[in-house]
């Protein structure tokens, strides 16, 4: 490793790949073997993961206000 991390292969930056990292984080997927399990990428997935479940819970708060409140006010 030439600047002390890996470069990921251009096949694996697919869309898949996104969504099979976010079932990782989530604890819905097992984690592959190649991805290393150093302490600090055990608090950056950690990071990452209380980000994610920030992110879909503001999503689901939006969506009420939005759209379920108004049809509950008629």
């Amino acid at each position: 490793m030439k600047y002390g991390f890996a470069v990921l292969p251009l096949k694996k930056l697919s869309i898949m790949g996104i969504w099979q990292q976010i079932a990782e984080y989530l604890y819905l997927k097992k984690k592959t073997e190649e991805t290393p399990a150093g302490s600090w990428m055990k608090y950056m997935h950690g990071m990452n993961r209380i980000s994610l479940i920030i992110f879909l819970l503001g999503l689901v708060v939006i969506i009420f206000k939005l759209v379920i409140r108004p049809l509950l006010q008629r």
